[in-house]
């Protein structure tokens, strides 16, 4: 009789664990992430395709951001960029980094291209941001070279801000998606998703940086670039 109770203690006993084990809260396991690709400044401008812009004044400095990149675009230079990854037709991706600014005087100044190749008889720059009297504004530019102004807000010199996008690559049916300041935006047709050329030509290719001549310097900071197949990978 004693064998046959030690027996049923240890079923007992068994049975009890098998249930805590159950009640027990089981951890989630962490979202995937999925970084395409990414330019940290961390180390240095090596990501870039290649940078276009005054010796030394593409470059790196400490920041409230951490370590940042500086393009620093010289009075009278054409531009300050650094060339990213190249774009194919019908890809959907997540972009995401923060920008300040410095710019004083009222010359166009884009701080961000999608840009294609050739640069004649295409939409030359399909996606832009650009500052411009005191503002941010996002245009998206036609196969014919029409500019169609999609959103804008003003921006103060030196103010760090947040910015996303969600890109599906089209010459005529691509869409884009829109985060300022982690709040999606609505565009100005009241839409928070525009249809349009977003890839034109036969090379496409993103820059960061500072582009149009003037006669005073600007200056863009720009913190780690991540490109990713969903918007927490681009953010946060």
């Amino acid at each position: 009789m004693r064998k046959v109770f030690a027996c049923s203690a240890a079923a007992v006993a068994s049975t009890l664990a098998v249930a805590a084990l159950a009640a027990a809260p089981v951890a989630a396991a962490p979202a995937p992430r999925s970084v395409t690709w990414s330019a940290d400044p961390a180390d240095g401008a090596k990501a870039f395709n290649s940078v276009q812009c005054a010796d030394g004044h593409f470059k790196t400095a400490d920041s409230a951001k951490g370590k940042v990149f500086v393009a620093e675009q010289l009075a009278k230079e054409e531009r300050c960029e650094a060339v990213g990854p190249d774009l194919e037709a019908g890809k959907t991706f997540y972009l995401g980094w923060s920008s300040k600014y410095r710019v004083t005087d009222s010359t166009s100044r884009y701080v961000f291209q999608l840009k294609c190749s050739p640069s004649t008889g295409t939409a030359n720059h399909p996606i832009v941001l650009e500052i411009i009297g005191g503002k941010l504004r996002l245009e998206e530019w036609t196969t014919d070279h029409t500019s169609v102004k999609l959103w804008d807000t003003p921006v103060s010199n030196d103010q760090w801000h947040d910015i996303a996008f969600r890109i599906s690559t089209d010459r005529t049916k691509g869409t884009i998606q829109f985060w300022f300041d982690g709040k999606r935006q609505t565009f100005s047709d009241g839409s928070t998703t525009y249809t349009g050329t977003t890839i034109d030509g036969t090379r496409n290719y993103l820059k960061w940086g500072v582009y149009h001549e003037a006669d005073q310097t600007a200056t863009q900071w720009f913190s780690k670039i991540r490109m990713g197949t969903s918007l927490t990978d681009v953010t946060g």
